[in-house]
């Protein structure tokens, strides 16, 4: 049982909502959801959240069990949602609802699924709402790191491979230091990505430099198997344990703001103003994909920001 309750979503309430309770083996077939049809911890945070709204919307309406919720209450739902959350949040918590209903029609605790033929918003996007720097604010960024101490190191080499690499930030800080290594006299990086995907790259000379620099100076040389950023305390390495996601967005605006940069920005802005620059650079949009490990193309141009320098020298052609 604990090895189950270990899987369950993280930071929310592991209580089985009531509304999957009131059925046999609606409970089992409800955690066996998410601990075995879903692999990604994110994933399950976001698709727990959604089953338990509804389910607690439900109770409201006065629906107490699976057997008496049909179409229209979660046609319902959803508009109700829609007045309060964006459209692809709305979108997300009604794939999680048909995703979970077709689960348990599958093992029999439902006759059909009532959110199979509700539809949820339409929405389209052409181009991604992620802050992107420059090549001069991304020049300026790392520059302004005071390397002098192991912190900086650190930071510098973790913001460098997120721009220079496409990285995501869980990718990012779940590197081991064998994770960089040498191929042909070339330092390069392995990089494990959501789904299960692993991403090897060569590293930017840059890059490669600033990791070496940081491996040298930590001592981490000799230790394979521990994480290659972990957290410092007091500015020294006392232990091995990864870097927080949360502590990363938190360094990512000091940093910013020591630098002095307007823009705001987050850990996926590096992600976006790596593939920007490659492709303003004259790199292509292939290979871009494959760099950032996408499915399709259309994912990576929604982090192509370079109509945004185009619009802007349109705009000043309005001379008043």
């Amino acid at each position: 049982m604990n090895e189950i309750t270990s899987l369950r979503p993280a930071v929310v309430s592991n209580r089985l909502p009531a509304l999957f309770r009131a059925v046999p083996h609606g409970g089992r077939r409800f955690w066996e959801f998410f601990t075995v049809n879903i692999r990604t911890p994110n994933t399950r945070r976001a698709y727990f959240k959604a089953a338990e709204g509804f389910a607690a919307w439900c109770e409201v309406k006065g629906v107490g069990d699976l057997s008496g919720v049909t179409p229209v209450h979660v046609a319902a739902y959803i508009e109700q949602l829609g007045r309060t959350h964006s459209k692809p949040t709305v979108k997300q918590h009604l794939a999680a609802i048909r995703m979970l209903f077709d689960w348990l029609v599958t093992g029999h605790v439902m006759e059909t699924n009532p959110a199979h033929a509700v539809r949820g918003p339409k929405h389209s996007v052409r181009k991604g709402k992620t802050s992107v720097l420059s090549s001069d604010e991304m020049r300026e960024l790392l520059a302004a790191i005071d390397t002098c101490s192991l912190l900086g190191l650190r930071d510098r080499a973790l913001i460098a491979l997120m721009g220079y690499t496409f990285a995501r930030v869980g990718a990012a800080t779940g590197m081991k230091v064998q994770d960089f290594y040498v191929h042909k006299r070339r330092g390069w990086v392995r990089l494990h990505e959501k789904g299960g995907k692993v991403t090897e790259l060569p590293c930017h000379h840059n890059l490669d430099q600033y990791l070496e620099e940081w491996i040298a100076a930590s001592g981490l040389g000799t230790e394979p198997e521990a994480p290659l950023f972990p957290t410092l305390r007091h500015g020294r390495l006392t232990d091995r344990t990864p870097l927080p996601q949360a502590n990363v967005h938190m360094m990512i605006q000091r940093r910013a703001r020591a630098a002095g940069l307007q823009t705001k920005i987050s850990a996926h802005s590096f992600r976006a103003t790596g593939i920007t620059t490659y492709l303003q650079n004259g790199g292509k949009l292939e290979i871009a994909q494959q760099m950032a490990g996408h499915e399709s193309a259309r994912t990576t141009g929604l982090y192509d920001r370079r109509n945004d320098e185009i619009a802007l020298d349109e705009v000043e052609r309005i001379a008043f």
